[in-house]
Order: C-alpha cells, then sequence, then structure tokens
C-alpha cells in the first residue's frame, strides 16, 4: 500500500492526520502561485487599457520576434542536441569519452555572457575584424562584407549555443536506456546508420527530445540580457519598455499575460504531442546498444561535428571572458564587485534555503493529509518554473508595492515613525521571486526522494509516539539529505544566473553578479564585467559537475 492511499484511509476514517501540515502545504502553494494569479488580476484590471495601442503598435513586432526566436532556438537546439546525443552513445571516436561530458558545460555560461564575449570577439574593433584589415589592407568596414554581430541571427546562435545541453542531456539518457536488440534486428534487415536513426533510435527519443526542447523554448521566452544587447525587441524586451521606459505596470502585465498564455500553451501542446507515446522494454534483461568504433576521416569528422557546440557554447565565451579578467586583475579587488558578490551570496543562498525547506514541506504535507486540496495543487507549484522572470516580476512588485505603501502609512499613522518601504525596499522581493520561479526543482528533488522511502518505516516510527515533525527529522531526513543537499545547490545557481526579474526587483543600488555583467556590459565595458562573469561561470561549473555526477 503506498502513502497516498494509506493517507486517504486515514482520512477518511477519521484518524488524527498532518492537519496543521496540511494546511502548511496550501499556503506555500498559494504563496507560489499568488505571482501568476497577480500578473492576470492586474492585466485584466488596469488602470490605464493600452490593448488597443500595444495590439496596433509594438506587440506584432514583439510576438513575432518572439516565435521566430523561440521556434529558430528550439529547432536548431533540438539538431544539435539530439544529434550529439546520438554521435556520442553510438560510436566511438578520438575524445568521445571527454565530449560525452564537456558538451554538458555550455549550461555552466549563462546566454547573456555568450552574448558580451561573441561581439567582443567579432565587432569591428575585435581581434578578428582587426586582423582581417590588417592581413587584406583593407580600410574601413566599406571595403570588405562583414555579417551583422546584434542581429536575429546572432542571438539564436548564442542561445542556441547555451541551451542545447537540456536537449542533449535528456536524448542520451534515454538512447542509453533503449534496447540493443532494436538496433541489432534493424541491422540485420540491412539498415544504415541513418535509417536506424531515423526509424529506431529517433521514435523511441522523441519524448525526451521533445521535453528537451521545450524546456530550450521557455528559456528562449524567459530570456532578456541577449536580445536586449543584441536589440531584437521581444515579450520580455516589451515588458520592460512599456512598465519601466513607458510606466505603465497594466501594460506591462498585460504584455507578461500574452507571454505566460504563450508558455502554457507551449507546455500543453508539448504534454499534447506524447500523450499516446509508450515505450516499454519486453525483455526481462537489459542489454544496452554497442558503440562502434570509427576509424579515419569518420572519426575525425564525428569529433569536429561533436566538439563545434561545445566551442561555440562554452570555449569561446570562457576564453573570451577570461582573457579580460586576466587583463584586468586589478578589478577583482574592486568594492564594488565584492559587495554584488556579497548580495549574490546571501540573496541566492536565501532563497536556496527557503525555497528547499518549502518544497520539502509540502511535499510531506500532502503526503501526510492525503487530502485532495493540497494533492491537486502540488502540481500546480511547477509553472513558477516556466514563467519568466519578467512576468513573475510583474506579478510580485505591483502588489509588494501596494502592500508596503499601506504597511508604512499605517505605522506612521498609529506612531509617527515613517519605516519605508519595508518588502519592495529590501531584498525580500527578490527572495520571494527566486522561490516561486525555482520552487518546482526543490518540491521535484523532495518529491522523488520521498518517494523512495518505504511506507513501513515512518509509519514504524509513529507506532513507536514519535511526531510527525520527528519523522520528518529522524526518519525522512537521513535518507533524503542528498536530495536535498542537491537540490539546494540547483536552486542557488539559478539564483545566481536570473536576470530579468533580478534587474526589476533589486533594491536601489543594489547588485548581484548577473546585474553587474549586464550594467557593465551594457557600457560596452567588458574588462569591468569579465571578473563578476567569471564568478558566475565558476558556480555554474558546479553545478555542471553534479549534474554530470548524477548521470553517470
Amino acid at each position: 500500500m503506498t502513502d497516498t492511499s494509506i493517507n486517504q484511509t486515514r482520512a477518511r476514517r477519521g484518524l488524527p492526520g498532518g492537519g496543521l501540515w496540511s494546511l502548511g502545504a496550501v499556503v506555500i502553494a498559494a504563496v507560489v502561485l499568488a505571482p501568476i494569479l497577480s500578473v492576470l488580476v492586474i492585466a485584466l484590471t488596469p488602470s490605464e487599457n493600452i490593448w488597443p495601442h500595444l495590439i496596433a503598435t509594438t506587440l506584432p513586432r514583439y510576438l513575432t520576434n518572439t516565435a521566430v526566436l523561440m521556434l529558430s532556438v528550439g529547432v536548431l537546439s533540438g539538431m544539435v542536441g539530439t544529434g550529439a546525443a546520438w554521435l556520442i552513445s553510438r560510436y566511438r571516436f578520438p575524445f568521445s569519452g571527454w565530449l560525452e561530458w564537456l558538451l554538458l558545460l555550455p549550461l555552466a555560461i549563462p546566454a547573456y555572457v555568450g552574448a558580451y564575449a561573441l561581439v567582443d570577439l567579432l565587432e569591428y574593433a575585435g581581434p578578428v575584424q582587426t586582423a582581417m584589415r590588417d592581413v587584406f589592407g583593407w580600410q574601413n568596414s566599406r571595403d570588405y562584407w562583414f555579417p551583422e554581430i546584434r542581429s536575429m541571427g546572432a542571438a539564436i546562435i548564442v542561445l542556441t549555443a547555451a541551451l542545447y545541453p537540456y536537449v542533449y542531456l535528456l536524448t542520451r539518457a534515454a538512447l542509453r536506456e533503449q534496447s540493443g536488440a532494436s538496433e541489432e534486428v534493424a541491422m540485420s534487415l540491412g539498415a544504415g546508420p541513418l535509417t536506424r536513426f531515423a526509424r529506431v533510435g529517433l521514435p523511441l527519443a522523441r519524448p525526451a527530445i521533445a521535453a528537451g526542447v521545450a524546456i530550450v523554448m521557455m528559456e528562449t521566452v524567459n530570456d532578456f540580457g541577449t536580445v536586449d544587447y543584441f536589440a531584437v525587441q521581444t515579450l520580455t524586451m516589451g515588458i520592460f519598455s512599456v512598465w519601466l521606459d513607458g510606466n505603465n505596470a497594466g501594460g506591462a502585465a498585460q504584455i507578461a499575460t500574452v507571454v505566460l498564455v504563450l508558455v502554457i500553451a507551449l507546455v500543453t501542446l508539448e504534454k499534447y504531442s506524447r500523450r499516446r507515446l509508450r515505450f516499454f522494454n519486453m525483455s526481462g534483461r537489459h542489454r544496452p546498444v554497442p558503440k562502434q568504433a570509427l576509424r579515419g576521416w569518420r572519426a575525425w569528422l564525428t569529433f569536429a561535428l561533436c566538439f563545434l557546440p561545445f566551442g561555440i557554447g562554452f570555449v569561446l565565451p570562457a576564453s573570451v571572458i577570461g582573457h579580460h579578467a586576466l587583463a584586468n586583475t586589478d578589478r577583482w579587488t574592486d568594492p564594488e564587485l565584492l559587495r554584488a558578490l556579497w548580495n549574490t551570496v546571501t540573496v541566492a543562498g536565501a532563497a536556496a534555503i527557503v525555497t528547499v525547506l518549502a518544497g520539502v514541506f509540502m511535499v510531506y504535507g500532502v503526503r501526510l493529509s492525503g487530502r485532495t486540496l493540497p494533492r491537486n495543487l502540488q502540481p500546480l507549484t511547477t509553472i513558477g518554473y516556466a514563467a519568466p522572470g519578467a512576468v513573475l516580476a510583474v506579478g510580485i512588485l505591483i502588489p509588494l508595492a501596494v502592500i508596503d505603501h499601506t504597511l508604512a502609512d499605517g505605522v506612521e499613522a498609529m506612531t509617527g515613525i515613517d519605516i519605508g518601504l519595508v518588502l519592495t525596499g529590501s531584498s525580500f522581493a527578490l527572495v520571494l521571486a527566486y522561490s516561486v520561479r525555482f520552487f518546482a526543482i526543490a518540491q521535484g528533488a523532495a518529491d522523488a526522494a520521498m518517494g523512495r522511502v518505504s511506507p513501513s518505516l515512518p509509519m514504524a516510527a509513529r507506532s513507536l509516539g514519535r511526531t510527525q515533525g520527528q519523522v520528518l527529522g529522524q526518519i525522512y531526513y537521513p535518507l533524503i539529505r542528498a536530495s536535498v543537499g542537491s537540490a539546494l545547490l540547483l536552486v542557488f545557481v539559478d539564483c545566481v544566473k536570473e536576470l530579468p526579474a533580478t534587474l526589476l526587483l533589486r533594491p536601489f543600488n543594489f547588485n548581484t553578479l548577473a546585474t553587474r555583467v549586464h550594467d557593465q556590459a551594457s557600457l560596452e565595458n567588458l574588462g569591468d564585467a569579465a571578473p563578476a562573469a567569471m564568478l558566475v561561470i565558476a558556480v555554474g561549473l558546479a553545478a555542471v559537475g553534479m549534474l554530470a555526477r548524477a548521470n553517470r
């Protein structure tokens, strides 16, 4: 009998259940879902309805650019990630063992850092065009043609290079789980490598590919730093423009609603596309597909194809940023950088702790109660991870500002003391946004870890007189500690890299590493941005290392 059935039986019999834990789970779910609902309410009841103006002017351009960018990055990432996963899982070639893990490293570099590095390398005053002019004797840009760097095409390349590992990781796992029997049958029927890929490997890996592409497309919609640097007007850019430049919060909420509908439609389409796909291994003994050894030019061509996305996604930005960081060693002791580092560690650390504790509390509360409401609310809380940071910022800042001003006016009326803006004037809003955005990571880790604990253990503890809190601390925690630690690190890393929500919600004169990189790079001052960018990359590498270790 499972935890859920036991709790449902107990609830039906009126036995004492996790009443407070269940209530706490509902409260946590309400907090996580509140920003999404807030965006919808603000969009439907704006102080100034600018829908007609948006539809007649900028909204079609924002929507078109977003769709083109999202679909292009999704298709390219699907092709690159799937192709690399197939080559790595099916063939042996020079350095294939290294590339299997190196292909994950672009996850450590935020897309906006890759954008700064690419522009620095390829712009008119950069080393590539400077070398071309020196070699060929060209005097200025009119003497030769060079592709426009700050463009939609460059944004697509940068985002693809940064995000394809999501597809690669999931597809590689799916291909590794496939049985060697299907490959052998296809080979016995005379199918060549391309036919086996198209007729056997691709259909079986389709659910994993679809899930990876969906994540890539959602991350593309969320991106702000890259599209801002390349001047690509997307829906996320529109939120910033209408809110900050136009000073129209209602209009920003209306654009945020469009983004939210787009993301929900994307998630629904991904689930619908694989609703009837079911694949089972009919053999009781799983035998992996043996890798074929490649020789000669085929081996080196395969190596080059796998190295290319790693080179563009990691080697290029890490080299450019690392060069600037080493050339400006004095910037490492800049008080502003140290202050940004401290702000990042404290805010991201606090958010990670709050998020993981809330995730564990909610999962445990749902398991204890077995009631319908918290059980139905639990999967809905994952929508925060799909919602872009700019959307959550709109749904958090506007209600918090109203609460803040009401609280400050009430305290001043009663005591004569002006306490200022307690919620929006501090990092509270940032911690809340991070917790809502990445709650799905903590909840998923806690749910998976608790699901592996035998129901007999907590039942035995309860029969020996342990309270529900003691069962969580003495039985569950030692068994789920590793998963909780992994979730803490993953949430921390995502908080460090988050840019859109941080830009909109940070207090005045408050910088994190991500916002410092963005601010300095926007001023074309990559020397000052490089140390902060290297610190962000270092944090990302820690998470990728842990991810690689977990997927051996």
